[in-house]
This record gives C-alpha cells, structure tokens and sequence, in this order.
C-alpha cells in the first residue's frame, strides 16, 4: 500500500501509537473480557462524505493487539464512501479488537480527512492541466502515511524530504546573495539529473531566475493577476508551481490562470479527521 514506507517501518509507526495508548495493559477490557472469547467488529462512516485511506492499517493495528483478525470485509482504498457505509469487518478475539479499537480508528480517521480534504481541491480543478500537491507540513513521523493519503484523495506529492529535490527558498536565496549566485552554486554541486525549483515572491525574481536557468518556478504568494503574467512571461514550457492563498474557493482560478502544480499545505496540516465508529458484536 505505501511506497515509502515499508511494513517494518509501518509496524514500528503502530507499535509506538499502541505503546503511547496502552501504556501497562489495558484495564478495562482486561476485567470484562474473558481470554478467547471472539466476536465481530463493524467500523462504518459516521459523516455525510469520506474518502478512505488507511483502511488497510486496522488489520495490522487488530493484529498487533494479539486479535488474530479475519476480515470479512474491506472498502477499497479511495472509496468515496456516505453515512453509515461499512468501512471495515473483522472477526477475532474480543479483547484484542477493543485494546485495538481507538488506534485503528486515530489512523483510519486521520488519514481518511486528509483525503477527503485532497479530494475537495482535486475536484475543483477538474477539467485544468493542474496538479494539486502536498508539502512538508506533516505530522512528525507520520510523513509517509500522510503523504500516502494525499495520493489516495487523488493528489500528488512535493518532495518527500529534503534530500528528494531541490528547492531554493527565499532564506536560501538571502543566504547566497542572490537567486542567481543560488542557482549557480546548486549547478556546481547538485548532480545533473535533478531539476531546480526556485521559489519567487515577484515577477522581478521570475525573470531572474528564468534568466539563471531555474526549471521550475515556485510562484509565492502571488496574485492571479500575477500569476497570468508569470505564465505569459515563463512560456508553455517553464513549469509553474503556486503557493500560499490557496483555498477551496480560490484554486480554480489559480489553476485557470496557468499553474501547473499547486501546493496546498493544508490537506496534512490542517485537515479534519473524520467521524468514524466501531461496534462490537459477541461472536
């Protein structure tokens, strides 16, 4: 399911979610659950509209608290899913199940309004050439899984971390001296197979870094007039990314005047976690 993050690193994620919830055992179920008894679990949608994600980490999660988990059923991945739709049943050992259930449901409820989010600024721009992208306003140790989401709304991804592109800032550009002194240095040391991003907050800047031989640019905080200019100015083949006052009721216009990609840090940082619940039926 993720590309970037193998099941060992998957499994250690749940492990300190688990240990964090846990703690030393849990007391409640320990008292009014028998050992072995087995029942079922029924996750379903508690809101108007959800588009899943993460769904296939509640068999990992029921696993690890030691349910032996069957799943009798599972909604695929992306699913754009209304209320009271099943996500997820699974059949195992009561007590593993209901150690398990606020994990699963954090995860599952986490990622699934990160898509949900991804999908409202994909569908607005449908019928453009633009693309809507993540950033690296992410949880601490949930990057993976966060940015897994985001595909799974029908997003892209930016870089995964700083070592997987490279992005001249505008602390980058004060610290070289300039856009072109920055650009010609990453020409010196960066390998040629990588492509250089150059953020710029004016049209000034566009046309240096343009002049520099930046790839792509990063349009910051620019109006959509702006934004028009910079594409007459760039041309059909410069690629331009936006940034910064991008909103459900903006991004159609920003991607009507010409972006190619726009970055939207809010589908990791500031999505709603959805409603979802879990009920308990005795086997």
């Amino acid at each position: 399911m993720l590309e970037l993050l193998s099941v060992i690193e998957l499994d250690d994620t749940i492990e300190r979610a688990l240990a964090e919830d846990i703690g030393h055992g849990d007391l409640t179920t320990r008292a009014t659950v028998s050992r072995g008894k087995r029942g079922k679990a029924r996750i379903f949608v508690k809101e108007s509209e959800v588009i899943l994600a993460g769904g296939f980490i509640i068999e990992r999660v029921f696993t690890m608290t030691g349910s032996e988990p069957e799943v009798l059923k599972l909604a695929e991945e992306g699913t754009r899913m209304r209320a009271r739709s099943v996500v997820g049943e699974f059949v195992g050992e009561l007590a593993g199940l209901l150690t398990g259930e606020r994990v699963a449901l954090n995860f599952v409820q986490l990622l699934s309004g990160i898509a949900t989010l991804t999908r409202k600024f994909v569908d607005a721009v449908e019928g453009t050439p633009a693309r809507i992208v993540d950033t690296r306003k992410t949880h601490p140790g949930l990057r993976a899984l966060e940015k897994y989401a985001v595909r799974a709304g029908g997003g892209h991804n930016h870089r995964f971390g700083l070592d997987s592109g490279i992005l001249i800032k505008d602390n980058h550009i004060a610290a070289a001296g300039s856009i072109t002194r920055a650009i010609d240095r990453v020409r010196r040391w960066a390998p040629h197979t990588f492509l250089v991003e150059v953020e710029c907050e004016t049209l000034g800047q566009l046309s240096e870094a343009r002049t520099a031989g930046a790839d792509i640019v990063l349009l910051d905080n620019m109006s959509v007039e702006d934004i028009r200019e910079a594409r007459r100015q760039a041309g059909p083949d410069m690629k331009l990314e936006v940034s910064g006052n991008v909103s459900i009721e903006t991004v159609r216009e920003i991607a009507e005047a010409g972006a190619d990609l726009i970055s939207v840090g809010a589908l990791t940082h500031s999505a709603r976690a959805v409603d979802l619940s879990m009920k308990i039926e005795n086997a």
